[in-house]
């Protein structure tokens, strides 16, 4: 199951990835793999694992290799051996970081290899969560063509509900097909619930559900500490987990 996590910048897109990440890890037996696909790497912080290679820099790895490839060692190969080599294997769950690309120029063809490595390994995991970049550049740039759930973040305003209805319309203009689109509404408080979950439904979204304010959040972010290990009181994580099992039930079912 490939599940894609967006949203509009500030919603608290990679809380919410990291969250996912260690809650679906707390499931015995599954294999989980995260990839951070925003330019900003966050979501490793947020996981409290270190990187070393980015698909970035197989990218500029292979453009000085190209003329230097072996017979009968196509690119492909190449870059699946490459991608091994920087999966980061944790104790729950891998990371692979997409990083940024060189210089100026266009972040088509490192789109293209992040398609093609979740093509390639996505199928030897259990769940694949994408922590994708903010705002809409990911669907114009096709790097979430191929995932199971969209799961859009926002906050308690209408912007972030039009970010969502912008991200549903924009994948069917661009006949990206998810099975699942869902809002999650983040840092709201219940009396201003209700109403975003009635200009919702206006928009034709769903929402799956919300997370609370919570200041431990905030104090894990000041602190730069990672946020997957947020304590078991943590009004977020239990949030996050309410909305987990919500999804699997309903998805798995």
């Amino acid at each position: 199951m490939i599940i894609a996590v967006s949203g509009k910048g500030g919603t608290g897109k990679t809380m919410f990835a990291s969250l996912l990440v260690r809650t679906l890890s707390e499931m015995n037996g599954k294999d989980i793999l995260a990839i951070d696909a925003d330019p900003d790497e966050n979501l490793s912080g947020a996981l409290g694992l270190e990187f070393d290679k980015t698909i970035g820099d197989l990218r500029e790895e292979l453009l000085k290799e190209r003329d230097k490839m072996p017979p009968g060692v196509s690119w492909r190969d190449l870059l699946e051996y490459k991608t091994m080599g920087a999966i980061v294997e944790g104790d729950k769950f891998d990371l692979l970081v997409m990083g940024r690309p060189e210089g100026q120029g266009c972040y088509c063809a490192v789109n293209h290899v992040l398609r093609e490595i979740i093509d390639t390994f996505a199928k030897n995991y259990d769940y694949v969560v994408i922590d994708t970049e903010a705002g809409l550049e990911h669907l114009s740039r096709r790097t979430t063509q191929d995932v199971d759930v969209m799961l859009v973040i926002t906050d308690p305003s209408k912007r972030g509900v039009s970010t969502a209805k912008r991200i549903k319309d924009l994948s069917r203009h661009l006949e990206i097909n998810f099975k699942d689109l869902f809002v999650i509404v983040n840092r709201v408080s219940q009396d201003k619930l209700s109403k975003i979950e009635e200009y919702s439904r206006e928009l034709g979204l769903e929402i799956l559900g919300s997370i609370p304010e919570d200041e431990k959040v905030l104090e894990y972010d000041f602190d730069g500490k990672p946020l997957i290990e947020l304590p078991e009181n943590s009004k977020a994580l239990n949030a996050v987990r309410e909305i987990v099992g919500r999804l699997l039930m309903r998805y798995e079912a």
